[in-house]
């Protein structure tokens, strides 16, 4: 691989449409996706190896504003931290606290609510007494039972990708914006997208583009280019999730609450609900909004069913400050990868060929996410300390 010495660090170039000129023919490594996981990967791998030659690709602007990095639910929790990653949760959410600028970090306490008692539950009663903003959203009745994390945290996850991609530039990494990459052998093809007057995507130009690596961070996405472009099956999995807006009232100091795997997210004066995932969608699936009383709504059926199924315990789901929507188009939603197929695996990063490497977060991006971005950057980097340990 060449330019692994004597590299500058003068800020990278951006090309941001079809009218500036692209004549690039070869980096030392090339990044898809310009989520919070490429970007950072792309940020990383710049201050470790400033020598290589790095080009980050986006289809759309930084970050992509249809893909899972803006919808993510930005909530950092030790809760989903799996045994034998405390380390690097801690070292994310210390650098999500210190390293990219405004992202809206604000330490929030998490009130996981159960119907049984269990390793580490306090009564819901004895919480309330501290946290009265919560007192209105839950019956502790039907929930008499709290695990607390007091140090879980809130941020956003799109001004993490965008302090990343905007890092990585000044350290030296080029940004391609617009453009769609397909993975050849040796490097990536290049279509350069724009808009006609009909308001139709199309390829301005191609080009062909030799890579020492590629890191696939396509999100929900990457598994299947690896399998169309390179012919490599992956056994990850993927999931369309919708993100309904409650609106009832919050401030800074109501905490977070979890239920049922449901997530209620303080934010912009109402709540975003994260639903929980229960399995990987099968190929082919298209998302549909489904019914509520025989009348069309924009919540897919498996959502609504666990929203209602968690009203009596969170009463104000079953008023109108929930919004269901009329059809899909209604209510917020991306699809999400699934590493290994599974809702409980953190965030990986997978060898696919020589050369090319398969990068997911997944639904714990949120805690481990910027860890395996790290990870991975170090191993291309061939640098064997890790900033956790």
């Amino acid at each position: 691989m060449s330019g692994m010495t004597g590299g500058t660090q003068e800020a990278g170039r951006v090309w941001a449409h079809v009218g500036q000129a692209f004549a690039e023919w070869e980096y030392d490594v090339v990044v898809v996706g310009a989520g919070r996981m490429g970007t950072a990967c792309a940020l990383f791998l710049r201050r470790l190896a400033p020598g290589l030659r790095l080009l980050l690709v986006e289809r759309g602007g930084l970050p992509n504003e249809e893909g899972a990095t803006i919808l993510a639910p930005g909530v950092w929790t030790a809760l989903d931290v799996p045994p034998g990653r405390e380390r690097e949760a801690a070292w994310v959410r210390a650098a999500l606290e210190r390293d990219f600028g405004d992202v809206t970090f604000q330490t929030r306490a998490l009130l996981e609510l159960h119907a049984g008692e269990g390793e580490g539950h306090v009564p819901t009663a004895d919480l309330l007494a501290h946290f009265p903003e919560a007192a209105g959203l839950l019956d502790p009745a039907a929930l008499p039972w709290t695990r607390l994390d007091g140090e879980a945290a809130t941020y956003r996850p799109g001004a993490v990708a965008l302090a990343c991609g905007q890092g990585a530039v000044r350290v030296g990494a080029d940004l391609l914006l617009n453009t769609h990459a397909h993975l050849t052998p040796g490097g990536v093809r290049l279509d350069r997208l724009t808009v006609t007057n009909t308001h139709q995507i199309v390829t301005h130009e191609t080009h062909e583009l030799r890579a020492g690596v590629v890191v696939v961070a396509m999100g929900a996405d990457g598994p299947h280019a690896a399998e169309h472009d390179l012919g490599v099956h992956t056994a990850h999995g993927r999931a369309y999730r919708q993100t309904p807006r409650l609106n009832t009232a919050s401030s800074d100091r109501t905490p977070l609450l979890r239920a049922g795997g449901l997530t209620l997210r303080p934010q912009h004066g109402g709540f975003t609900l994260i639903p929980p995932i229960h399995h990987r969608d099968p190929h082919g699936y298209l998302p549909g909004g489904g019914r509520l009383t025989g009348v069309p709504v924009g919540v897919r059926r498996e959502t609504l069913e666990d929203l209602i199924r968690l009203m009596d315990a969170l009463p104000p789901l079953a008023t109108e400050a929930l919004e269901v929507g009329h059809s899909l188009a209604d209510v917020p939603g991306a699809w999400l990868a699934l590493p290994g197929g599974r809702t409980e695996t953190p965030p990986v990063h997978q060898r696919l060929t020589d050369g090319v490497h398969l990068l997911l977060g997944g639904p714990l991006a949120d805690t481990l996410g910027l860890a395996v971005a790290s990870d991975l950057a170090a191993q291309i980097a061939g640098v064997r300390e890790r900033p956790w340990e």
